[in-house]
């Protein structure tokens, strides 16, 4: 897909941030990104901070070394057993009901999860991202794994648009946010609009920015 063959309609707007429920939550970041990655070496880490910083730039958000509240506002953990999580200090203020969740991770043989927290107005600040490795995801290459987890953590996008389709797409130099992707990151962070909405005209507004270019 490249930019001149994206043919946005309202409706295909619309369902990037409308859940499986059916309601309507559009939240972007409201504050610098600060990110901090545990579980992976050296040279993964510096992979998935620079997917991270691309992911950043694209979408015309910020990142930061800290954040004043929270020290780090995105983290990403990397793990082999989501029982591990049950033996990270403090996971459980992060993860409300942490075995509970684990148990259900479990049982849908889950590879990723994601964690949100609002401010005051509905913005993000911050995102906790799980990734199980193991089996096929071996076999990813770890600048995939991080492009794709850095995308899906800078908005909060639809519960289902992505458990088909990858955010990704494959290009002759690797990996890149896929145009329609990109563009839809690009215009929810125009600062015209608001860091978080629950009705569907935000969609048409989003709609107006991506047909203008």
């Amino acid at each position: 897909m490249t930019e001149d063959t994206i043919d946005y309609t309202p409706e295909a707007v619309e369902a990037y941030f409308t859940r499986a429920s059916g309601d309507y939550v559009f939240a972007r970041w409201g504050r610098p990104i600060a990110p901090v990655v545990f579980g992976v070496t050296d040279a993964s880490m510096s992979v998935i901070k620079g997917a991270i910083e691309t992911a950043v730039v694209i979408a015309g958000a910020e990142i930061s070394e800290t954040d004043p509240e929270l020290g780090s506002n995105l983290m990403m953990f990397f793990f082999s057993d989501w029982k591990e999580l049950l033996d990270v200090p403090n996971m459980g203020d992060m993860i409300p009901d942490l075995e509970s969740r684990v148990a259900t991770l479990i049982d849908r043989n889950a590879h990723q999860y994601r964690a949100f927290r609002f401010d005051d107005d509905g913005a993000i600040k911050a995102c906790f991202t799980f990734v199980r490795m193991g089996g096929a995801m071996d076999e990813v290459p770890a600048d995939v794994i991080a492009l794709s987890q850095a995308t899906q953590a800078l908005l909060l996008w639809s519960d289902t648009v992505f458990t088909q389709d990858s955010p990704l797409a494959q290009t002759e130099s690797g990996a890149v946010i896929r145009p329609d992707v990109a563009n839809v990151l690009r215009a929810s962070y125009d600062r015209v609009l608001p860091s978080s909405a629950r009705d569907t005209s935000h969609a048409l507004r989003l709609y107006a920015r991506l047909i203008a270019g």
